[in-house]
């Protein structure tokens, strides 16, 4: 299955957070998109690896994502390495989205600037005919994405363009609450973390705004762009 859009994140949950707007805009316009999780989210504080993989396949229902896969890296501890770099490649190779989006360049928390760099290598490298993956006994053929970017997470950072969510935004956080484990649950017990709290949902909600407000509309996500994006017509921005 060739996709239009990969989306990865090292943790279940990061590609709702931080693009999951985005995707169901692409996806209710015939786009093909697929998730990529990093690791299974084993060190999060509540919840277990078995719950966040209900979830995230939960979510990626609401979503309406064509394809989700783990690659089981170990959380909190994969290195960015050739052995991590050339498994995400056998995914970009296998799939061969033309957009790639990942990770924060950097961020509250340090998986996130890792897995970043990791894929942004595996972007480039995976288009070298040089470099041999295989997948199911057969030698994959090189691809390269034609752009690769990263979605904005928790720290502030200003985006180099937003997206309108405004008409998906109601199920980007259906999506979002699917992580019952994860996000604000009144019904849920357990230690509290940085993104349980109600506040961090509203959070959410007020950086979509941030972004979007200033932009002429109610919600957007943000994006970090790693070569000066190109416009070819003035008239279509808006």
């Amino acid at each position: 299955m060739k996709l239009d859009i990969l989306a990865v994140g090292v943790h279940p949950d990061d590609v709702e957070l931080g693009c999951g707007g985005t995707l169901i805009n692409q996806i209710l316009k015939g786009n093909k998109v697929g998730i990529l999780d990093l690791t299974q989210g084993e060190l999060g504080t509540r919840g277990t690896a078995e719950t966040r993989e209900a979830e995230a396949a939960a979510a990626a229902k609401i979503l309406g994502i064509s394809v989700r896969e783990n690659l089981g890296f170990k959380d909190g501890f994969f290195q960015h390495d050739n052995a991590h770099v050339l498994e995400v490649i056998k995914v970009i190779r296998k799939y061969q989205p033309e957009i790639v989006f990942m990770n924060a360049p950097f961020d509250r928390h340090p998986d996130h600037g890792r897995a970043c760099a990791l894929v942004r290598d595996a972007v480039f490298l995976s288009g070298l005919s040089k470099i041999e993956t295989g997948l199911d006994g057969k030698a994959q053929q090189s691809f390269r994405p034609k752009v690769a970017y990263s979605y904005i997470q928790a720290l502030n950072v200003e985006p180099d363009f937003v997206v309108d969510i405004s008409n998906s935004f109601a199920q980007k956080m259906e999506a979002v609450a699917a992580y019952k484990t994860q996000f604000y649950n009144p019904e849920q017990d357990g230690t509290q973390t940085f993104i349980s709290s109600p506040e961090f949902l509203e959070f959410v909600k007020a950086r979509a705004i941030h972004f979007g407000t200033p932009s002429g509309t109610t919600y957007a996500e943000g994006f970090k762009a790693y070569r000066l994006p190109l416009v070819k017509d003035i008239f279509n921005i808006e």
